[in-house]
């Protein structure tokens, strides 16, 4: 690890003129995967900026009747938050599945957001990675490639966003707050994460200096008809292999709303708004789950070790979409069923 600087902000202002005045330098919250990049020498900051003490800790209703979460917020408060159990229960799910306790308790909810890829090749600094040096190349592609991604794709990556919070997000509508150099402004979350294109050492759409404040979920949290499917190697502490964070609302057995997001599989949390449009009007059957699979799957794209991945996502959607109709959770399984021929 580099030696580097520190200090403790104050407040947000503070915090951004900081960021400014020291080239090379890096937020730090809870630190649970930036520490990690620094030790192996993947992220090398000359300067760290404490957020700890901005008191952007708080989980508090909106006058809309929704619910702000404050960028600092454990993802372990988060998720155990009375009103997140009761009206958002996908993201509770969502937030069990990932890590572990201790991560939980370190880990904040604007750095969820912030988390860098598992890939591999990412972390060996033997291997080229344009994620980790731009123009170096991809290992991964033509490499051994498990864990990669089939969907939004590119020559240049085929990386995956870890997160499984940042799954269960996408498909609530999530709103992200940030603030910067230029002031205040908010980004939607489907807008948030970038597909890796020619930059994916670009992971999303924070301009330079800027720092996620808080996420608003909006009053919607479709409470009653949900699932959070994570397929994954083993069940503790591993990364998915394909998650699916799905929720209807339903009148009787035909669907009057439908989300459907998707983890494991991109350069970000995937989210199809035509398959959702696929589920509307339509019976909550298997055979409705499945067009909507093939469809969402339809410009999957693997890559030698990945490829179960796609007939591996295509049964999950519809596991995932028959739990939220049935509501029969099963939030951890183990993704050797027939996964890995």
């Amino acid at each position: 690890m580099n030696s580097f600087t520190f200090t403790q902000a104050a407040a947000v202002a503070g915090a951004v003129q900081d960021k400014a005045a020291h080239e090379g330098s890096a937020y730090i919250g809870g630190g649970t995967n930036l520490v990690d990049l620094m030790k192996e020498n993947v992220a090398r900051p000359t300067h760290l900026i404490g957020l700890k003490k901005l008191g952007l800790d708080t989980i508090e209703t909106l006058p809309d009747g929704g619910l702000r979460l404050g960028a600092l917020a454990s993802n372990a408060d988060t998720a155990w938050h009375p009103e997140v159990e009761k009206r958002y229960p996908l993201l509770n799910q969502a937030i069990l599945a990932g890590a572990s306790p201790q991560l939980r308790n370190m880990a904040t909810d604007g750095g969820n957001l912030m988390q860098r890829t598992r890939c591999y090749y990412f972390y060996d600094l033997a291997t080229p990675c344009n994620k980790r040096e731009p123009g170096s190349g991809c290992s991964a592609i033509g490499g051994y490639n498990r864990v990669c991604g089939i969907l939004g794709t590119s020559d240049s990556c085929i990386a995956t966003h870890p997160s499984d919070m940042c799954v269960a997000l996408a498909a609530l509508d999530t709103t992200v707050r940030v603030s910067g150099p230029n002031g205040e402004r908010t980004i939607k979350f489907e807008d948030f994460h970038r597909l890796p294109g020619d930059h994916p050492e670009r992971d999303n759409t924070l301009e330079p200096g800027e720092l996620i404040t808080g996420l608003d979920l909006p009053e919607k949290g479709f409470a009653k008809n949900f699932s959070y499917l994570k397929l994954r190697d083993r069940t503790s502490y591993a990364f998915a292999l394909v998650s699916v964070a799905a929720a209807l609302e339903l009148d009787g057995n035909t669907i009057k709303d439908a989300r459907l997001a998707l983890g494991g599989v991109a350069h970000k949390p995937w989210r199809d708004k035509e398959a959702e449009a696929m589920l509307i009007g339509q019976p909550a059957t298997a055979d409705t789950f499945r067009r909507v699979a093939a469809k969402v799957l339809a410009n999957a794209k693997g890559y030698g070790e990945n490829t179960f991945k796609i007939e591996l996502a295509k049964r999950a959607i519809v596991r995932a979409l028959k739990q939220a109709t049935e509501m029969k959770q099963e939030v951890d399984t183990n993704a050797f069923l027939n996964s890995n021929p």
